[in-house]
């Protein structure tokens, strides 16, 4: 639907897209410059791309600043994921955007159509699930003749591990991820239990692995009075303890990890995703992880 957007915003989100900027620049750059990586085809796939454009609310000052709040505010166009890759000043072969609302894939369309006409033939825009379409992208795609930066902003605690563990096997691919730190993960890991067992099946679909309940939980057994044993389950799980054993994760499959996180935090300073980044491809992963380290070693 023409003049549809996204509407989200904050300073958490021009960070993740400063990075995101950035590094398509120099990612570019490096393939256009370089006579031996023209051999290979670019691609950027964005698995969750929205509209191209987002709306920040602004609230007039003096407002209460919740969620509850519906006074005197404005609206604030900004670029998103899919404009910013679209604008560089060297364009990758090949574009693949996906969003699973209608309205939000016509919206791109259209944008695409009428502000980048010389770029429509290179993209592809699908109203679908993210996540179906880019293992349909991994498991038909040469991935000896392309490499690809892949950008996956999801929805809540959307992507599998099954999935980044395809991406890692192309070693072709440069992965940005925001990770549910706060906004998802956290909020499974029960406090004084262990989490029920839906919450669990879905912390290890995510984490591929049941180790998180040994890393993130202690147990201990104490004798009460009557002499019954009494099992005591504290969990053990700070943000970047979380964040330490995503990292860890990440390294079982990547050649390379950026060993810097950036933690996205809302407006009550409490982190809610963590930006990250991988590198598939063993000659190219060393500067990868140099480029992204440098993006993620202070707020953008």
């Amino acid at each position: 639907m023409p003049g549809t957007v996204h509407t989200f915003g904050g300073e958490w989100t021009e960070q993740k897209l400063g990075a995101l900027r950035r590094y398509l620049e120099a990612y570019r750059k490096i393939f256009s410059a370089n006579e031996n990586a023209r051999f290979f085809k670019t691609l950027y796939i964005d698995a969750f791309a929205g509209t191209g454009e987002r709306a920040e609310i602004i609230k007039a000052a003096g407002s209460l600043l919740d969620d509850h709040d519906v006074g005197e505010q404005t609206t604030a166009l900004h670029k998103g994921s899919a404009r910013i890759a679209l604008e560089l000043s060297e364009p990758f072969d090949e574009y693949i955007f996906v969003d699973k609302n209608a309205d939000h894939a016509d919206a791109l369309r259209s944008m695409i159509s009428e502000s980048f006409p010389g770029l429509a033939d290179r993209c592809q825009v699908f109203n679908a699930n993210g996540i179906d379409v880019v293992g349909e992208q991994l498991q038909w795609r040469d991935w000896k003749r392309w490499r690809a930066v892949l950008f996956l902003d999801p929805y809540g605690m959307s992507v599998p591990w099954n999935l980044i563990r395809r991406i890692a096997e192309t070693k072709a691919i440069d992965m940005w991820l925001l990770f549910p730190l706060g906004q998802g993960v956290n909020r499974l890991l029960s406090r004084d239990q262990k989490p029920n067992k839906a919450h669990a099946k879905k912390l290890t679909e995510v984490f591929g692995t049941e180790d998180w309940q040994s890393t993130f939980y202690t147990s201990s057994i104490e004798t009460d009075l009557f002499g019954e044993t009494i099992e005591t389950v504290s969990k053990e799980a700070s943000f970047s303890k979380i964040a330490t054993f995503w990292q860890q994760r990440l390294a079982t499959v990547f050649t390379g990890v950026c060993p810097r996180v950036l933690y996205l935090r809302n407006s009550k300073d409490n982190p809610i995703y963590l930006l990250c980044f991988a590198a598939g491809n063993e000659r190219g992963s060393k500067t990868a992880i140099k480029i992204a380290s440098d993006l993620l070693k202070a707020d953008l």
